[in-house]
């Protein structure tokens, strides 16, 4: 093939949507962009060598000149893989194609599902076939019609990347002078990408067949489509396996959130309609017991006395997620995220056959070394199983790069530790703010403002604001070191780099979104003494540790939560929908000027965002945060499943609108599973048990007002509950750095009637032998709740092991067919070399003078290998 020069013809002649060279029938796999500079001799050097390479390993080229592209300045090399590159890149990559039409019927379940789904050339753009992997030298025993479209471009443009990616740009065949991504990183091209097959909102009419970007643009990234199931099987054949396989999870976790979101929203409900039943609430906020319980100040000095009746409001609002429903709901929850990852397994099993991905990790695994790696490891070793030389990473350098990674991890991580006691600080200091501003006033208006936000509520709201401003500025900073850290340690295969990425921001991630939830359900109440022997942060500072709601802290824990997670969905997918089309407009503008003539395919796919190797993971980590929010801390707030499930409808067709008009194409790659991810959520999974079982013994009232229905009760009611769960405190002990300032306490407080004020706690009164020392009932409360939490854990666990156990992981009929296409693929080769074998000894009759042998199709273009 012959390097095609720079051309001066027309485009006017060639439609703007054509994805063929000038002649019209070689089709494009990929496009190289670059712009000539004035420092770029050593750019061009560069770009003669790659493409003279290019063309020594098969590939066809054509450029573009600048004079003919939109802005005057940008060249295109266009690129086209023949037949021959293809059939042995894929002998090479071990791609499976098909030999048979699959002869196993599937069980006829379709109409019931009929309102849901798209049309049956949609949902399945090919037939089902049994495949097995490419063999160059044995053409004739797959079912090849058309070898122009035998392999659909989907894997053309991956087999062109394989090249790209390994093809060097140095005459002196230097180990790290090779790779398309070095020459991106150099600026010696600008992008490189393969194309769309069509404009997304009209299909091309050059193309011969039907437009795949289209039919996905109208029947998937509409949003009016969410009811509708998703087209995994075009997915797949247009994005390739890895995308496919994250919509495909995407998809069955938010079928499973329903499940979730209704049951939730049933025990909201409850808590909701219950209202009636709520004595201590009413208890609270009458004026014959909560009127005249006089409440100990909340702060020193700028903290007034208060009485308990004031927190009627959020009393009330605590019951809705703070009852009976809540309990059932964290056992719930425990059950369903097993049966969600259970029968996740399963479908992921079934996509994994039906998109031949069965041995997919065992065949991959020695062939897609990372580029970067083979150029940074020059140590060279001999590897036992293909007795060929490889390149390794020293045990020393390993260590050493671990050692600093680990160390790096750490400190970022103190770092977010910091900036959350940073937030904790915050809270202590400006709640005597609050209750200053807040306290009973002659001002009618501040005094509505107090009764309905409380002290506590107006800090925890505020410091809920400032903690997520913190979260989205630190994520942009672990960003970087994650990858920067991950790029230290060198990993051998794409999928080791990505797992280890994934951990490290996960990890990240996790401290920085769940550190704040974690301190107020375990935390914050917890660790603040008694009146008279408060305890103070870090002990030697005058920030006294704060006090939960009067209402109790499960109700700030469930602000908190609302906050983080409301805010960072409603912030991801306005920026996930707003900025690329801002950055797409804004590249655009000056081709939208011109005649849509002078618009060619690449060009409007060179103005798209790039979507980078790393872009699904960060869809990934947002599902997977969220997943956390909505099991970890479910039993404060119910209603996290229906807000996860209305995101994740928006989130499903803003993604496939992303994919399908702002992005760039992405090179299609194969993926078995979630990879990394499917471990993470099995630890968070373990993780939720434990957590929702602390959360409703230590977080919760529940234990404590149990306790005393059936132990301290005398007719089994709460009557008495609010008296019963406050101690008394003798005013007289208070210290002067305690003691509100003269003018803080409210006008109807008299210190010489009213001598002794409560609060939460269970400590025997002054005078007493055991003076501020917890009572029996602070044991036996105690006592209950880790009872609560081993019973619960416990059951929780059984029931998930019982469930794993269950259901199995791969289908009877998935493992059926799997055994089906092997011994097809066994007995089908057997006869192919039988016949092969016949017609050599009838050529060997005919000519005796030829000694039978089969020779295999040596190629004529250079095949790129790991080792080059």
């Amino acid at each position: 093939c012959v390097l095609s020069v720079s051309s001066q013809v027309d485009k006017h002649q060639q439609s703007k949507d054509s994805v063929f060279f000038r002649d019209g029938k070689r089709r494009i796999d990929f496009v190289l962009s670059y712009v000539d500079d004035r420092d770029g001799e050593r750019k061009q050097e560069r770009r003669r060598e790659y493409e003279a390479n290019l063309q020594k390993a098969g590939l066809e080229l054509e450029t573009e000149d600048k004079s003919v592209s939109d802005d005057r300045k940008t060249y295109f090399v266009k690129i086209h893989a023949p037949w021959e590159v293809l059939a042995t890149y894929a002998d090479v990559l071990k791609i499976k194609v098909p030999f048979k039409e699959n002869d196993i019927p599937d069980i006829p379940m379709d109409w019931l599902f009929t309102p849901f789904r798209l049309p049956d050339h949609i949902m399945n753009p090919e037939p089902d076939y049994f495949t097995s992997p490419f063999n160059k030298g044995k053409i004739d025993f797959f079912l090849i019609d058309d070898k122009e479209t035998f392999f659909p471009p989907s894997v053309r443009n991956r087999i062109v990347y394989y090249i790209l990616a390994r093809c060097p740009y140095h005459k002196t065949d230097r180990e790290d002078k090779k790779g398309i991504k070095r020459l991106l990183n150099n600026g010696t091209y600008g992008s490189a990408f393969p194309l769309h097959d069509s404009r997304y909102w009209k299909p091309s009419r050059d193309s011969n067949s039907e437009s795949e970007r289209f039919n996905l643009y109208k029947h998937w990234a509409q949003f009016f489509s969410f009811f509708k199931e998703q087209p995994l099987n075009l997915i797949r054949k247009y994005y390739g396996e890895k995308i496919g396989i994250y919509f495909a999870w995407l998809g069955f976790y938010t079928e499973m959130l329903f499940f979730a979101a209704v049951v939730g929203l049933i025990c909201f409900l409850y808590g909701l309609f219950t209202f009636d039943d709520n004595v201590w609430s009413k208890e609270i906020c009458s004026e014959e017991i909560g009127g005249n319980i006089i409440m100990c100040p909340l702060c020193d000095k700028k903290c007034g006395y208060w009485k308990l009746n004031s927190t009627c409001n959020s009393s009330w609002q605590s019951h809705m997620f703070d009852n009976v429903g809540t309990v059932f709901f964290a056992i719930f929850m425990g059950i369903w995220v097993t049966l969600f990852l259970e029968f996740w397994k399963r479908r992921q099993a079934r996509l994994e056959y039906e998109w031949d991905l069965v041995d997919f990790e065992e065949e991959q695994q020695q062939l897609q070394l990372r580029p970067e790696y083979e150029t940074k490891c020059t140590s060279r070793r001999l590897n036992r199983v293909t007795q060929e030389m490889e390149p390794y990473l020293p045990v020393t350098s390993q260590c050493a790069r671990t050692f600093l990674s680990g160390a790096t991890v750490i400190f970022w991580i103190s770092l977010i530790i910091a900036c959350i006691i940073g937030v904790i600080a915050y809270r202590l200091a400006v709640y005597a703010a609050f209750a200053s501003i807040m306290k009973d006033s002659p001002t009618n208006n501040i005094h509505m403002v107090g009764s309905l936000i409380t002290p506590q509520l107006a800090t925890s709201v505020t410091a809920s604001c400032i903690n997520f401003v913190i979260i989205m500025i630190l994520n942009l900073m672990y960003e970087r070191v994650a990858i920067w850290i991950t790029d230290m340690e060198i990993p051998k295969t794409h999928l080791e780099y990505e797992n280890k990425l994934t951990v490290k921001m996960f990890l990240f991630q996790f401290v920085n979104y769940y550190s704040s939830c974690f301190y107020v359900a375990f935390f914050k109440g917890k660790f603040v003494g008694h009146p008279g022997d408060y305890i103070y942060m870090f002990g030697w500072s005058k920030l006294r540790n704060e006090e939960c709601d009067p209402g109790g802290c499960l109700i700030e824990l469930t602000t908190q939560l609302v906050i983080v997670m409301s805010g960072k969905q409603v912030w991801g997918n306005v920026q996930e929908a707003l900025v690329p089309w801002v950055m797409n407009r804004w590249g655009s503008r000056k081709a939208r000027s011109h005649p849509e003539s002078r618009y060619s395919r690449w060009e409007q796919d060179h103005d798209l965002q790039n979507f980078g190797h790393l872009g699904l993971f960060y869809e990934y980590l947002e599902m997977v945060i969220q997943f956390g929010f909505i099991t970890l801390f479910v039993a404060s707030f119910p209603l996290a499943p229906l807000l996860a499930l209305l995101n994740n409808i928006i989130e499903v067709r803003v993604d496939a609108w992303k994919f399908t008009t702002q992005f760039r194409r992405p090179v299609a790659s194969k993926a078995h599973s979630i990879g990394a991810w499917q471990e993470i959520l099995n630890g968070v999974a373990v993780l939720s048990v434990v957590t929702n079982a602390f959360i409703v013994a230590f977080t919760s009232d529940m234990i404590p007002r149990l306790v005393y229905m059936y132990a301290y009760s005398n007719d089994l009611s709460m009557k008495g509950y609010i008296n019963n769960s406050l101690s008394v405190f003798n005013i007289s002990g208070f210290s002067e750095d305690n003691r509100p300032d003269d003018g803080e306490s409210p006008g109807w407080f008299n210190s010489s009637v009213i001598t002794t004020c409560r609060y939460r706690d269970y400590r025997y009164p002054s005078g007493h032998e055991k003076e501020y020392s917890h009572t029996m009932q602070f044991w036996h409360i105690l006592a209950a709740k880790l009872a609560f939490i081993i019973i619960m854990e416990h059951v929780a666990f059984m029931v998930k092991f019982f469930v794993a156990w269950m259901i199995p992981d791969v289908p009877s009929e998935v493992k059926a067919r799997i055994k089906r296409e092997r011994y097809l693929i066994q007995e089908y080769l057997h006869n192919y070399e039988v016949e092969k074998l016949k017609i050599q000894l009838s050529q060997r009759s005919d000519d005796c003078c030829c000694t039978p042998m089969i020779y295999p199709d040596i190629s004529r273009h250079v095949v790129l290998s790991e080792c080059l």
